[in-house]
């Protein structure tokens, strides 16, 4: 419609165009018939009065009365000149004119020479005749072009209306799509708005959109007012990018797409939920009652009981949900900030749910001033180094190989334990140069024992986000080719956690690793739950029994039943058996009696730095 009336003031427009430079047209021609009216009109009065003065004259004969007339033949011959120049038809004329000036003359003379009656008579009987001739004639170009102009006048007159009405129409039509123009923008802007904050896939309100109401309502949210409180839950899909990567990202979109709507048929309409990036979500609930979290939380997780049905797959998932609510003085990033810390301690213990608390508040503090000093920790050299425990062979093989061990020494707090700065480390991307860091270190250690004669294999703990990063095996090969050490003189331990978290990606990365010829242990096994599938499918050399079991087995016959159960399992499936946290002489004779390949512990060697352990070698070689 509004590109109609556009067209339709374009077209009007342009016949008003046209017909104004007709219209000028004919007021130009108008001019030029008022202008030949006035010609012939002039003519048709210096004739008539010409003839006047040839009859006074020829009354009294003065020479005063022959001036005027030779003065009016004069003006009368001008204009008929004047008007032959103007139509071809007035040529008679002209030529009549012409011929009346001789008579004239001839006339004059002979009213000077006293010859009166015979200038009367010739004044009668050619003069005046043909001054009526050419009256008449004038008269008749006149009337003629009169008529002319009175026909150009009316259609000029008519023009007029029309130029009048057409631009009556044209200023309506503009002021039409004058209007139409500029409510189309703020529809058009209103359109760019909402886009800007809509999540596109979901239809949801976007992260902008949220923080703009989150703010509005933390200002309304004062103590000073009776308004509701505000609380945020920060909601993240469990398992989505395994579904988004094995399925593609189309039924990964259809998946946030359902995980939206479930979202918002739990709250209510007065309460916000919003997409704020990739599969994490965010609630704004008004309450009065903070407990109310825990109500939509539960009734949250509940909405994903139910499991996604996408194309022909089958998919159940979990959330995971942090929550916070407002205390007086928190601003928007403040208030995200604690709902994020809270979901990162859900996930972290993964109990699906966690409020913020001051605590925790504290806690995410220290995190963040840790991930800082880890960051700077990452580009000095000589903070991070390693650590070296000795495994043993309990058939009298000596030292077999020894396990890395993570030690940072910060440059104002002194030693920090690996159980303070790992877990933060794999939280973030900066597990990966930290790996690499620890890999490259191993390795180098393990190259200048094989150019001292020495074959020590070393073994590095790997966490779950290192082993699943695609990168990983190739920067592992790199590592390998620039120490020049052999893969089997390399280990990698993973725990059953990182293999239940995504073991299709799992198997694959760990074929990929072994192609290195680099060896495969599980660590801790049985602290995690492990599919005896997965078990005979996954491409390892070595089980290690976490020390939980093996610490009391010799005065507990459950834990010694575990662990001999662990044993046989392991020499079923072709794979060799550490028992980690040998403290004493009776559990090394235990386990060697049950048939365990290799131990480590205090009751060997605590771990130790690769100068001490290589001065110790001597001792550790078998017997």
């Amino acid at each position: 419609m509004f590109g109609t009336l556009i067209a339709s003031l374009a077209l009007l427009s342009g016949l008003a165009l046209v017909d104004s430079q007709r219209h000028a047209r004919i007021v130009e021609d108008i001019a030029r018939a008022g202008d030949q009216v006035s010609a012939y009109q002039e003519a048709a009065f210096l004739s008539a009065r010409e003839m006047s003065l040839l009859r006074a004259s020829a009354a009294n004969p003065r020479s005063a009365e022959r001036l005027q007339v030779l003065g009016a033949d004069t003006e009368t011959y001008q204009a008929t000149l004047r008007i032959a120049e103007l139509n071809p038809e007035a040529t008679t004329v002209v030529q009549r004119q012409i011929h009346l000036r001789q008579v004239i003359t001839w006339y004059l003379s002979m009213l000077d020479n006293g010859r009166i009656a015979e200038a009367r008579e010739t004044l009668e009987s050619s003069i005046a005749p043909t001054y009526r001739r050419n009256g008449a004639k004038l008269l008749e170009l006149r009337n003629r072009y009169q008529q002319e102009y009175d026909e150009r006048v009316a259609a000029a007159r008519h023009d007029s209306r029309r130029l009048l009405v057409a631009g009556i129409l044209t200023f309506v039509l503009s002021l039409v799509v004058i209007a139409l123009f500029v409510w189309n923008s703020r529809a058009h802007r209103r359109q760019v708005e909402t886009m800007a904050t809509t999540d596109l896939l979901t239809g949801l309100p976007n992260r902008i959109a949220f923080t703009e109401q989150l703010q509005r309502a933390l200002v309304v949210a004062r103590p000073d007012r009776a308004a509701p409180g505000v609380t945020v839950l920060t909601v993240n899909i469990n398992g989505f990018r395994h579904v988004n990567d094995q399925l593609g990202p189309h039924v990964g979109d259809r998946l946030l797409a359902e995980a939206g709507r479930r979202l918002s048929t739990v709250v209510r309409d007065t309460d916000m939920v919003a997409r704020t990036g990739g599969d994490e979500f965010a609630i704004m609930l008004r309450d009065l009652d903070p407990d109310r979290a825990e109500d939509v939380a539960a009734r949250l997780r509940e909405a994903f009981d139910e499991p996604f049905q996408l194309d022909d797959v089958t998919v159940d998932l979990e959330i995971s949900i942090g929550a916070a609510t407002a205390a007086d003085g928190d601003d928007v990033s403040t208030l995200l900030g604690n709902a994020d810390s809270a979901l990162h301690d859900a996930k972290e213990q993964h109990d699906g749910y966690r409020r913020f608390t001051g605590q925790s508040g504290q806690d995410s503090a220290d995190r963040l001033t840790l991930l800082g000093d880890l960051r700077r920790a990452l580009t000095d050299a000589s903070q991070f180094t390693l650590h070296y425990q000795p495994k043993i062979g309990l058939g009298g093989a000596g030292l077999i190989g020894v396990e890395a061990l993570a030690r940072w020494h910060h440059p104002a707090r002194g030693p920090v334990p690996p159980g303070q700065f790992v877990p933060v480390l794999e939280t973030t991307s900066l597990i990966h140069p930290f790996t690499e860091r620890v890999l490259s270190i191993a390795l180098q250690q393990a190259r200048e024992w094989l150019d001292a004669g020495h074959r020590i294999p070393v073994a590095v703990n790997l966490s779950t986000r290192s082993l699943l990063d695609e990168s990983f095996p190739d920067r592992l090969a790199a590592l390998l080719a620039s120490t020049g050490v052999p893969g089997e003189l390399l280990g990698i331990e993973i725990t059953e956690h990182t293999v239940m978290s995504d073991p299709s990606t799992t198997i694959e990365a760990l074929n990929r690793v072994r192609a290195l010829g680099v060896k495969t242990s599980i660590d801790d096994f049985g602290t995690g739950y492990s599919s005896m599938t997965y078990l005979k499918l996954l491409p390892v050399d070595e089980l290690k029994i976490d020390r939980s079991f093996v610490a009391d087995m010799v005065t507990d016959s459950s834990s010694r039943a575990l662990v001999a159960s662990s044993v046989d399992l392991a020499h079923n499936l072709g794979l060799t058996v550490v028992a980690e946290g040998v403290e004493d002489a009776a559990t090394a004779a235990a386990l060697a009696a049950l048939g365990c390949d290799t131990a480590q512990g205090y009751h060997f060697a605590r771990p130790q730095s690769a100068a001490d352990l290589t001065a110790g070698l001597p001792e550790r070689q078998p017997a």
